[in-house]
């Protein structure tokens, strides 16, 4: 174990072999520190927090701060991170809302400068969020999602497993599983087809996965006929993801960036400048 002279370790706080503790940092008691983790300098784990093997935390990171809410009880609940994640400098992680309920981030997740996971988020395996992402309380993020920098995602609001979030974006709906979100208008605008061929995802996978894309947005149906026929035609595979995620929604879900039928693009014209007037000769 390697602790810095200026760091700050409560008595009470457990630490795992192989914990190296950086210049200023802060840990509380009531803190969990498994083997393998690194925090470099001002690193502040508060009360409440257990930081699974394997993590490397950067400067000016905040784990398991306080919620943010007006109503906060006495007595809140825990922050749970999973192992080998790298939070950058200045993330804020908080705890859980209430009492018997956690904040649970998984496993191998970059989360870069400046992230905050408010109280009761859920994120899962392999994504990465750029710089200045922030998800509002109760917010899940599912296996493999990328969300690009300074996105701001709604409470309460779901972001399916392998979907892109392009940056800016504003996101009040549930973000489907393999879709691509314009950061600029925040829709959706096809399918993650990159990241999927990325991570194996085979050409009969992906050509499946857009005919299911062509039901849930194209085909013109009520909400639950279009939920019935994704269950009819795609019980197996991906697209059996995407069937449960859609029936599982709440909010409801981004809808497509399409112009409507009939609609016609402006193309912008060019003037020629006309003539400056010419003074009369006095």
């Amino acid at each position: 174990m390697d602790i810095h002279p200026s760091a700050v370790v409560h008595p009470a706080a457990r630490l795992a072999y192989g914990v190296s503790i950086g210049p200023y940092c802060v840990v509380e008691a009531d803190v969990e520190i498994a083997t393998g983790c690194k925090l470099e300098s001002h690193v502040v784990i508060k009360q409440g927090t257990y930081l699974g093997p394997q993590n490397h935390v950067f400067d000016g990171a905040v784990l398991g701060g306080l919620p943010q809410h007006a109503r906060m009880p006495r007595a809140v609940g825990r922050l749970v991170i999973g192992a080998c994640n790298t939070i950058r400098e200045h993330a804020t992680l908080h705890r859980a809302l209430e009492a018997g309920h956690a904040t649970r981030v998984g496993d191998h997740n970059l989360l870069m400068a400046g992230v905050h996971i408010a109280h009761d988020c859920r994120v899962g395996d392999h994504t990465i969020f750029a710089n200045n992402v922030l998800l509002a309380g109760h917010v899940e993020v599912e296996d493999r999602a990328y969300i690009s920098g300074a996105v701001a995602v709604h409470q309460f609001c779901r972001i399916g497993r392998h979907a892109m979030v392009g940056g800016l974006a504003r996101v009040v709906k549930d973000v489907p599983p393999y879709v691509t979100i314009d950061g600029n208008s925040g829709y959706v605008v096809g399918l993650n087809t990159i990241g999927l061929r990325r991570h194996g995802f085979t050409t009969a996978e992906i050509e499946e996965l857009k005919a299911a894309y062509r039901v849930l947005y194209r085909s013109g149906l009520k909400w639950s006929e279009i939920l019935s026929e994704l269950r009819r035609r795609f019980p197996t595979g991906p697209a059996a993801c995407l069937t449960e995620f859609c029936q599982a929604t709440r909010r409801g879900i981004i809808p497509e960036r399409r112009l409507p039928p009939g609609a016609t693009i402006k193309l912008h014209e060019e003037v020629e400048p006309q003539p400056a007037l010419q003074r009369k000769a006095g």
